[in-house]
């Protein structure tokens, strides 16, 4: 979290913006960014609204939207949970 939060705070301010500022733009109030920045503890929904807020939309849909497998047997477990034949579909990377 505390990456998440010193990154938040880099952005905030390579676009100039006070905490006040992202505060209403994000319509999260700026003492819970403040304490983000400090204490590095923020609800995930005030977390979107200010990444949105800074133009992370996409990131954010992206965030989860891929599988990603440690392991071909990790893999294909799923696929077989799923009903999928390891025949029938190639491998995407």
């Amino acid at each position: 979290m505390q990456r998440l939060a010193n990154n938040l705070k880099c952005r905030r301010l390579e676009k100039k913006f006070s905490t006040k500022t992202l505060s209403e733009m994000s319509g999260v109030p700026a003492s819970t960014i403040q304490h983000f920045e400090l204490k590095h503890s923020i609800s995930l929904e005030s977390f979107v609204k200010l990444a949105k807020a800074l133009g992370y939309s996409e990131d954010i849909i992206q965030l989860l939207a891929e599988p990603k497998y440690d392991t071909m047997e990790e893999l294909w477990h799923t696929r077989n949970l799923m009903g999928i034949k390891k025949n029938i579909l190639p491998l995407q990377h």
